[in-house]
């Protein structure tokens, strides 16, 4: 089995492979405190990643390779992870006397229960997580599976990259982690429903977590890059003028009211409609907490717009609020991109657990 759940307990490179970018984080722990030790992150050429699925290896190994150029980290040891959609997962009772060698050996021979592809073309893996609340004897126990392909592509680029992927990860857990992080470093509190909104450049996630476990996923084509473009096609700038002009601020006058504006009502209404989503397909009508990630998080009065639209509170997420920072880290540009890091953090994070 290749895991997706390792137990490996070491530090851990945290590296993020989006559609548009790739991220590497290196947290390290000191007592209770947390230390950004290196962080760094490198722009995607079009069409290597499509919708979270890596579709050009050596292209994506390429900038990884120049992320380690960059960092010049001795940890080779990384976590990366594979998107929801990617993965099955299901809970399934075993016997709680089972060994761990002997449930795999179970599972191994009843996989065509659970999963409906050939074992030979699969990833799976397995965790147990409590005892049954309706059969004594039992353990509840979380099955997951990914085409292999999907994860062999993520190790063949960080191989490519000097780099070892210890941990395969699933985004959903790695999301809730960073969320606990963030409550650490925030002051939030992990109880009742959380609408975790990661933006992306061209797609956009939404983890629900209740008292901190994840309950639901769903992708959503709809992303960052609508501002880009907006900008390029306002003031007939390139893509890489527009990038720029946006990390500068140096646009017209005209700007907030022309293209922000109407920018962060679309995205507030596409957020809308990926919590009514939600309401529709399960037993909740409303969220206690609305975490704003990804690279346009953190556009000014976004969170305030989300926030009064929808009459729940909204927060930017800053993973790092209370951490210590490493020589090496430049605190400007964390500030500027803290938001955009909480997948890299969660995956991060597995380096401190214990199993």
């Amino acid at each position: 089995m290749l895991s997706l759940f390792n137990k490996k307990s070491k530090s851990l490179l945290g590296i993020d492979i989006s559609s548009s970018s790739i991220k590497l984080l290196e947290l390290s722990k000191q007592g209770d405190k947390y230390r950004i030790e290196h962080y760094a992150a490198r722009p995607l050429p079009p069409g290597a990643v499509v919708e979270k699925n890596i579709a050009n290896v050596e292209a994506v190994g390429e900038e990884i390779e120049k992320l380690a150029t960059l960092v010049k980290t001795k940890t080779a040891g990384a976590a990366v992870a594979v998107s929801g959609s990617s993965v099955i997962a299901k809970t399934i009772e075993m016997n709680a006397s089972l060994t761990d060698l002997e449930m795999e050996n179970q599972i191994i021979v009843e996989a065509d229960q659970y999963i409906p592809y050939s074992l030979d073309e699969v990833a799976i893996d397995f965790e147990r997580q409590r005892p049954s609340r309706k059969n004594e004897g039992m353990v509840e126990v979380l099955l997951a599976a990914c085409k292999k392909e999907n994860v062999e592509m993520r190790v063949d680029a960080l191989q490519m990259g000097g780099y070892e992927a210890l941990v395969v990860d699933i985004e959903a857990y790695a999301m809730e982690r960073a969320f606990k992080l963030l409550c650490e470093q925030m002051d939030l509190s992990p109880d009742g429903i959380v609408a975790i909104m990661d933006i992306g450049a061209t797609m956009t996630t939404i983890y629900i977590l209740k008292n901190g476990t994840s309950i639901y996923t769903r992708e959503q084509v709809f992303g960052g890059a609508r501002l880009s473009n907006a900008i390029q096609s306002r003031y007939g700038l390139s893509p890489a003028e527009a990038e720029a002009a946006i990390v500068s601020g140096e646009l017209p006058q005209s700007y907030e009211a022309d293209v922000l504006d109407p920018f962060k009502e679309e995205l507030t209404e596409q957020l809308s409609r990926s919590l009514q989503f939600f309401f529709s397909s399960s037993q909740y009508n409303d969220v206690d907490l609305i975490v704003l990630a990804g690279g346009v998080a953190a556009t000014k009065g976004l969170a305030q717009m989300v926030q009064e639209s929808l009459s729940t509170r909204a927060v930017v997420a800053n993973p790092f609020a209370k951490m210590l920072l490493g020589g090496r880290v430049n605190k400007a540009q964390l500030k500027n991109d803290a938001s955009s890091l909480m997948m890299a953090s969660g995956l991060a994070m597995r380096g401190f657990m214990n199993g």
